[in-house]
C-alpha cells in the first residue's frame, strides 16, 4: 500500500512538473507571439498601411534587404522557402528587384506570389482600375477596392502581407516614352502581363535591347484546361494566337525572332470575343476606349486560368532568381507511333553495327523520354530553336538514336539523337577525338547524359 502511495505521489509530481514546463512553454510562446504581433503592427503603422484606404499614400519602409533574413519574423514567414532553397539561395530572392507590368488576373497573382516568396523590391505598373467584373480573377482585390487603381490596390494589400518589401506603385500605361522610368535601376526580372499587342511588343523589345531578363504571359482568356499551360521560348508557342501576333510584330519591327520565355496554353480558345454592343446607334467601339488603340470587346475569362498563369510565372522567376536549375517540358507533340519508329530504327542500327540488339536497354516509352526530355526532338548537334512547329516534325523523320559511348550498352544515359549523316560520322570517330576537336559539344552531351543518369538513378 505504501509503495502504491509513493508511486502516485511520484506520478503526480512528474505530472505537475510536466504541467509547469508546458505552462512555461506556452507562456513563452504567447509572450513571443505578442512581441511579434506588436512588431508586425508597428511595421504596418510605419508602412502607412494600418487603417489606410485604397488610395492612401503608403510609404514603403526602407529596409536593408541583405539583413531581412536575419529578422526573426521575416525568417519565420519565409521558413518554408528557406527550407526549400537553402539560406543562400533565398537571400538571392530577398535581395532581388522585380518589375511587374500589367496587374490584372495574371499580373496580380504573379506579383502576389513574388511578394509571398520574399522578393525584396517590387515595382508594380498598371494604368487601369479594379472593376467588379475583375474580382473573379484578381489575386487580392475586394469590393471595397472597386474603382481604385490596380497598382495602389496591390500595394495596400501587399504592405499587410510582407511590410518589409519595398513596393513602388505606378499608375500609368507603359509605352516607349516611359521606358527609362520603368526599366531603369537594373531589375533582376521583368514580368510582362500586358494584354495589348502594341505595348507588349514595345516592352519586350526594350527588355531585349537592354539585356534584361523578361518573362511574358500570352493569352489566358477563353481557356479552361490547366494541364495545357507551358513555359517555352516564344518561337515554340505556335498554338497561341496572341503569341503568333507578338512574334510577327517583334520580327517585323525589331528583328527579334525568339529568345524570350513565355507562358502560354496549348489549348485552343474555348470562346470568342463578345460582340460590341453600343448603347446608342451612333456610337463606335473607339468611343469606349480608355486608351486609344486598346481592345474594347471583351474576352470571356475563367478566373482560374489567369491565376495559374500568374502562379507559373512567379514560380519560374523565383527559381531563376534562386538559381535553382530545372528543365521546362519541351514542346514536342509526337505521338507514340513516332517514338516506336525511332525505337525500331535503333534496333535495326544495333543489329547492323553490333551484330545484335541485345544491348538495347530501352523501350518505346524510354525513347520518348530521351527524344523529348533530353534532346527536345532535335539532333544533339542542333540544340537551337529554329525548327519549330511542322518544320520540326518533318525533321524527326531524318533522326535516329545511336550510342554516345560505343563501349557501353544502348541505355537511357548513353543514347544521343542525330541526323542520319551525323550518325554515320559519329560511328566512324571516337569519344577522345570528339573531346579533343569539339570540347564544347563533348561537354554539352556529357552534361545531358549525366542528367539522365541522375533522373533514372542509374
Amino acid at each position: 500500500m505504501g509503495e502504491r502511495v509513493t508511486q502516485w505521489i511520484l506520478i503526480a509530481g512528474a505530472g505537475a512538473a510536466v504541467g509547469a514546463l508546458s505552462t512555461a512553454a506556452i507562456m513563452s510562446i504567447r509572450s513571443r507571439s505578442k512581441q511579434r504581433d506588436g512588431y508586425v503592427r508597428s511595421l504596418l503603422e510605419s508602412n502607412g498601411a494600418a487603417g489606410g484606404g485604397a488610395g492612401s499614400n503608403i510609404r514603403p519602409r526602407v529596409v536593408g534587404s541583405s539583413d531581412l533574413l536575419d529578422d526573426e519574423v521575416v525568417s519565420e514567414q519565409l521558413t518554408r522557402n528557406i527550407q526549400f532553397f537553402g539560406m543562400e539561395s533565398q537571400k538571392k530572392v530577398t535581395e532581388s528587384f522585380v518589375v511587374v507590368i500589367g496587374l490584372g488576373g495574371v499580373g496580380s497573382h504573379a506579383a502576389s506570389m513574388l511578394l509571398r516568396s520574399g522578393v525584396g523590391r517590387l515595382l508594380l505598373v498598371d494604368f487601369d482600375q479594379v472593376s467588379l467584373s475583375s474580382l473573379n480573377r484578381h489575386a487580392v482585390a475586394t469590393r471595397d477596392d472597386v474603382g481604385t487603381s490596380k497598382a495602389l490596390c496591390l500595394k495596400k494589400h501587399f504592405s499587410m502581407i510582407y511590410p518589409e518589401c519595398q513596393i513602388e506603385a505606378k499608375v500609368q500605361l507603359y509605352d516607349p516614352s516611359c521606358e527609362e522610368e520603368i526599366l531603369s535601376g537594373q531589375p533582376d526580372f521583368v514580368l510582362d502581363c500586358i494584354d495589348n499587342i502594341g505595348t507588349k511588343v514595345a516592352l519586350l523589345a526594350a527588355c531585349v535591347r537592354r539585356g534584361l531578363r523578361v518573362l511574358s504571359a500570352m493569352g489566358a482568356g477563353a481557356r479552361a484546361d490547366p494541364t495545357r499551360i507551358r513555359v517555352a521560348d516564344l518561337r515554340e508557342s505556335s498554338y497561341d494566337p496572341l503569341s503568333r501576333a507578338v512574334r510577327y510584330r517583334l520580327k517585323k519591327d525589331h528583328g527579334i525572332e525568339g529568345g524570350i520565355p513565355v507562358v502560354f496554353s496549348l489549348e485552343k480558345p474555348k470562346a470568342k470575343l463578345l460582340p460590341f454592343q453600343a448603347s446608342k446607334e451612333e456610337e463606335t467601339p473607339s468611343d469606349y476606349q480608355i486608351v486609344p488603340g486598346f481592345r474594347v470587346r471583351i474576352i470571356p475569362v475563367l478566373g482560374t486560368i489567369p491565376a495559374i498563369f500568374g502562379q507559373v510565372m512567379a514560380s519560374y522567376v523565383i527559381t531563376q532568381l534562386a538559381k535553382l536549375d530545372f528543365q521546362t517540358e519541351p514542346i514536342v507533340n509526337l505521338d507514340l507511333d513516332h517514338y516506336r519508329v525511332l525505337h525500331h530504327r535503333l534496333l535495326e542500327h544495333e543489329e547492323l553495327i553490333y551484330g545484335s540488339a541485345e544491348q538495347v536497354l530501352v523501350d518505346a516509352e524510354e525513347v520518348m523520354y530521351i527524344v523529348k526530355e533530353l534532346w527536345h526532338g532535335r539532333s544533339a548537334r542542333d540544340q537551337n530553336l529554329k525548327d519549330t512547329g511542322r518544320k520540326m516534325w518533318r525533321s524527326v523523320s531524318e533522326l535516329m538514336l545511336v550510342r554516345w559511348d560505343k563501349s557501353k550498352p544502348a541505355g537511357v544515359s548513353n543514347l544521343i539523337l542525330l541526323k542520319f549523316n551525323e550518325a554515320d560520322a559519329h560511328e566512324s570517330t571516337t569519344l577522345d577525338r570528339i573531346k579533343e576537336e569539339e570540347p564544347e559539344f563533348y561537354t554539352m552531351v556529357s552534361h545531358v547524359l549525366e542528367r539522365a543518369e541522375a533522373e533514372f538513378i542509374l
